[in-house]
């Protein structure tokens, strides 16, 4: 199915970059900061946002758990290009100091944002300054009523999210408001796919996914792919993130690397529309580097392991379309990987960077950084 939701523009204005997410646009990449914005001076913080920026994260979103926190949000803002978002609970006042400031977005719990009043405040504020909401349902912080009606096994978890979901719209949209998302996040892989399923049958929302509190970063790996990857190859899903227990530049990874794997499944779908397959294709598409690594064994002359962690971040902010292989042996070295643009491997006491599967540089093992920089940059 190709995807029905409406387009809405979070970011651009004053200096903000803008993102569309929405409709046939591409899927937005989000990560969240791990730590609190006391932690560390907002130079080193711009600095990190500009790095997490070229590895092609879209969206960051923040814990804003007080009025100082949103201050130092704000002040931040005024220095990067990024859009940013303040996710909020329990205090509707937080919400409106940081629109204040060019925030790009704001981040409310149906679950714990208070009553209507206080929700109004909110849209009335957001309404004036074209600042778009993003109703963020957990299964962990449902209302009382839905909770009970999942204890009552009256409805199931994902029903509960989907319901908790439209509640929140029908009074975003009794107040006027139509400039919002929605995300429902469960822990369960099957709760993810049902709700959005669910969801995207009732309405035109966009729609973030992402499986909360996945794990650390082989387990969330996993259980993220499992679960975004059957919804993104059926065109659900606007924005993503992969929440780790693990940083924030590896979940921006993940998540291009879960849309490459989407992508690529998404072209074996067999449909009777080929423009639809075509579309959701193209939408998926992961543009920039990607690598393929070999895993490493006991024949290994070069040591792949040392070697991608160090250009792992350096490879992902890159501006070009490419394949790198970083290979451990002449074994699944320059052939195995002969399709790659450029690869680098380890034959004795000699490392070997090749391009298309030639041989092009045999070099010494201190020189491999340099040299294998050279030679992608002259891509």
């Amino acid at each position: 199915m190709c995807n029905k939701s409406k387009i809405i523009k979070i970011g651009g204005f004053s200096h903000i970059r803008t993102v569309e997410i929405g409709g046939m646009k591409p899927i937005a990449v989000q990560t969240m900061w791990k730590v609190s914005l006391f932690s560390s001076d907002l130079d080193s913080i711009v600095s990190r946002i500009n790095l997490l920026e070229s590895m092609k994260c879209d969206l960051l979103r923040f814990a804003v758990p007080d009025l100082q926190s949103a201050d130092i949000l704000g002040a931040l803002s005024m220095k990067v290009s990024m859009p940013l978002v303040a996710d909020i609970h329990f205090d509707y006042k937080i919400a409106l100091r940081c629109m204040d400031f060019p925030i790009a977005k704001i981040r409310v719990n149906p679950g714990n944002i208070g009553g209507r009043d206080k929700v109004h405040a909110v849209l009335e504020k957001a309404g004036e300054k074209g600042i778009p909401i993003r109703i963020g349902v957990n299964a962990g912080s449902l209302p009382a009523d839905i909770r009970k009606k999942i204890d009552d096994k009256e409805i199931s978890a994902a029903e509960a999210l989907v319901e908790a979901a439209m509640r929140e719209i029908e009074v975003f949209e009794e107040f006027g408001f139509d400039n919002y998302l929605v995300s429902m996040k469960a822990c369960t892989i099957a709760d993810n796919i049902e709700a959005a399923r669910i969801f995207r049958g009732k309405s035109g929302a966009p729609l973030h996914i992402g499986v909360t509190e996945a794990g650390p970063l082989v387990c969330g790996v996993a259980r993220s792919s499992a679960a975004l990857v059957p919804l993104l190859k059926e065109g659900l899903g606007d924005t993503i993130r992969v929440s780790l227990s693990d940083t924030e530049e590896n979940e921006v990874i993940a998540a291009r690397e879960i849309l490459r794997a989407a992508g690529e499944l998404a072209s074996l779908w067999r449909t009777d529309a080929a423009s639809e397959s075509k579309a959701i294709c193209e939408r998926l598409r992961s543009r920039g580097v990607q690598i393929i690594s070999c895993p490493r064994c006991g024949r290994h002359g070069f040591d792949t392991h040392w070697f991608t962690s160090r250009w792992l971040s350096k490879l992902y902010a890159m501006k070009k379309d490419i394949t790198v292989a970083i290979m451990g042996c002449e074994v699944n070295g320059p052939i195995e990987a002969k399709n790659a643009d450029i690869g680098i491997t380890g034959a004795g006491d000699k490392v070997l960077i090749f391009k298309h599967g030639k041989i092009i540089r045999t070099i010494a093992p201190e020189e491999a950084d340099t040299i294998f920089e050279e030679e992608i940059n002259q891509l």
